[in-house]
């Protein structure tokens, strides 16, 4: 890598980093009840939403409850999602008199949205109305996202109560985490983004003519995307206004926003790690799961930017002139007013934050290029992840390094001072195996059945639709692209394995969180493990690392690992 990629993470990072006390603190205030005075002036309105819902808010929930009421309200947005698409025809806010979606293309986003992945197979300038964009996806991009933030704090909760059945209640986390934390941050990104030249309208789609002759007329897609792309990017949604997402000037139209949405990526997901620091009371455990983050994060991305730049060899006997152009590196699928490093700076920090907003084709990366964002999301988006789904993630890392640790110092696996039982270890152990088996039968059911839809042969189809059941079942939405995924057979199938693959684990999150609440808080002795130093860092990290390996290593051998070698010239 050149200075200039060594300058763009660390300024990222850096800038990251200061955000994350403040943040941090202020997430710890809202959702303990603590508003702060600027917060105070929303408070009759939570109240009013209570009055209005019929919520009584001081009612704690078990976790059955809080479980059972996450997936009613998940399923009521599925379906209002899913009936906008269909009905948006006959609907207002529709310029361009868009008809109903196709049945299993509307199945397919309604469960995409709902579940934070924001997968998408269809192009949203040519198939969604703005009340469908509105009412539908933005909405629901506030909603997936805090519904991953409730459940984080449920199982925060679960390490600091004890001889407690309750984990707080749902429909107040939901209300908070939506009135206090996202609205306010995605209004003032919003205008940010307007200032920068994101475009936030209702007019009709408008004619250009470039040339004087009508063959060579275009229209221009117009649309209020200033107001999705904030909660997109805030709440790693990851869908876009526009088919090519983040790369279209209208969605991030300079190298300033581009930097302000790489930073807006891993705002929560960084600051949560604070959260989880000063609601256990000892930010340390917090620094240390943001160290491991971190770190793997910047190896990541090093990786990712250094095979970019080095560029397929195979075109250095091409001609002189496009040698030349490749001599910086592999710019095809990129945006020139983001360059290499910007590039794949953003798809390492999409993929690691399940966010799967992208300003390139992923398909167009190097082999080893496209292995870096492939690999971050088959380690479970624990890498910062989602909102909520990120840390709750990350924990199920750290209590499963834990019990490790327990055993190769033949000591009982503690972590909080609460014991990690074979309760506990069954929920880990489900927890880590769902996605791996959506993923690995999801593709070999791909490969059997929706091979036409496997436009390229060889390592690289395999990877393109590897990635899909891996975007699908983490939760990510960021595609290869490549494979033809609006079909019948590849909307059901991304549909099931993304309902699945969200709440299956959350279930699994809430029953562990249900089960450590109950439980007797210990004391530290000095036969405890130091969860906050830089030896359980390493052991967290390794933890991380091989239970992805062991996993996809066969899979990933045969796609990208193949294909470099086959660029490179070995057969």
């Amino acid at each position: 890598m050149n200075p200039n990629a060594y300058l763009q993470i660390g300024l990222f990072m850096g800038i990251l980093l200061l955000t994350v006390k403040p943040l941090g603190s202020y997430m710890t205030q809202i959702m303990d009840g603590r508003l702060p005075k600027f917060s105070r002036l929303l408070y009759p309105l939570e109240k009013a939403m209570y009055r209005g819902c019929g919520i009584e808010a001081t009612t704690e929930m078990n976790w059955q409850q809080y479980a059972g009421a996450m997936l009613l309200f998940n399923l009521l947005g599925m379906i209002a999602v899913y009936a906008l698409q269909r009905l948006q025809g006959l609907l207002p806010l529709n310029p361009q008199a868009f008809g109903a979606v196709k049945s299993d293309t509307a199945l397919n986003t309604a469960v995409s949205f709902v579940t934070n992945t924001n997968w998408q197979s269809y192009a949203g300038e040519s198939t969604m109305s703005y009340l469908t964009q509105m009412l539908g996806l933005t909405v629901q991009n506030f909603l997936s996202a805090a519904t991953g933030l409730a459940v984080a704090i449920a199982l925060i909760r679960g390490f600091t109560r004890h001889h407690q059945s309750t984990l707080g209640n749902f429909w107040v986390d939901v209300t908070r985490s939506i009135l206090y934390l996202l609205l306010p941050l995605a209004l003032l990104l919003a205008l940010l983004f307007m200032s920068q030249g994101v475009i936030q309208n209702f007019s009709a789609y408008q004619p250009l003519h470039p040339l004087p002759t009508p063959q060579h007329s275009q229209v221009l897609a117009m649309g209020p995307v200033a107001s999705q792309e904030a909660i997109k990017m805030l709440g790693t949604n990851g869908g876009g206004f526009f088919n090519a997402n983040s790369a279209h000037p209208y969605e991030n139209p300079t190298p300033l926003t581009n930097f302000i949405q790489m930073i807006t990526i891993f705002l929560i997901p960084a600051a949560l790690c604070y959260t989880f620091g000063q609601m256990v009371g000892d930010t340390r455990q917090g620094w240390a799961i943001l160290a491991a983050m971190s770190l793997v994060f910047v190896v990541m991305a090093w990786a990712a930017i250094g095979a970019e730049q080095q560029g397929n060899p195979a075109f250095s006997g091409v001609d002189q002139s496009y040698s030349a152009l490749q001599a910086g590196g592999n710019m095809e699928g990129k945006e020139t007013r983001f360059g290499i490093i910007a590039s794949a700076l953003f798809a390492t920090i999409t993929t690691a934050a399940s966010c799967g907003a992208v300003n390139a084709m992923h398909d167009s990366f190097t082999p080893l290029g496209g292995l870096v964002p492939l690999g971050l999301i088959q380690l479970g988006e624990v890498i910062f992840g989602g909102v909520g789904a990120g840390l709750y993630g990350m924990l199920i890392m750290v209590l499963l390094a834990v019990f490790i640790a327990g055993l190769m110092i033949g000591r009982t696996p503690e972590y909080l001072g609460k014991k990690i039982e074979a309760f506990e270890m069954k929920m880990i152990s489900l927890s880590i195996l769902i996605t791996p088996l959506l993923i690995l039968v999801g593709t070999a059911l791909a490969l059997l059945v929706g091979k036409a839809s496997i436009f390229n042969p060889g390592p690289h189809g395999l990877s393109e639709v590897l990635y899909a059941l891996s975007s699908a079942a983490n939760n990510n939405g960021s595609a290869f692209a490549g494979l033809a995924a609006d079909t019948p057979f590849y909307n059901i199938l991304l549909a099931v394995v993304m309902g699945i693959g969200r709440f299956g684990v959350i279930i699994l999150v809430l029953a562990m969180a249900g089960s450590l609440a109950r439980k007797q808080r210990l004391a530290v002795t000095v036969g405890s493990l130091p969860t906050h130093g830089l030896l359980f860092v390493v052991l967290l990290i390794g933890v991380i690392i091989i239970v992805g390996a062991l996993t996809y290593l066969p899979t990933l051998v045969l796609g990208p690992v193949i294909e470099q070698l086959l660029m490179l010239g070995h057969s």
